[in-house]
């Protein structure tokens, strides 16, 4: 099919991220991270504190990830 991409690999991690208390807080995440390149999903859930990512993994890194995040205001935990 002409103008079709083909994926090339997906990733999924799930990240701990503190600081989350509320809708803004999951929005200002979800945002930060979906805008990256490679990224197709981003869902954070506040009561748990985790931030689950789809992505390329030859567009975009866990580092950029993970400094989307921190630049939001919040903190990835390891």
């Amino acid at each position: 099919m002409a103008g079709c991409e083909r994926i090339s690999s997906r990733s999924d991690i799930v990240l701990k991220v503190s600081g989350m208390s509320c809708g803004h807080c999951k929005k200002a995440v979800e945002r930060a991270v979906g805008v990256l390149p490679g990224v197709s999903q981003v869902v954070a859930d506040v009561e748990s504190g985790k931030v689950e990512v789809s992505y390329n993994p030859s567009e975009v890194g866990l580092d950029d990830i993970r400094q989307a995040i921190e630049d939001a205001g919040y903190d990835v935990q390891d």
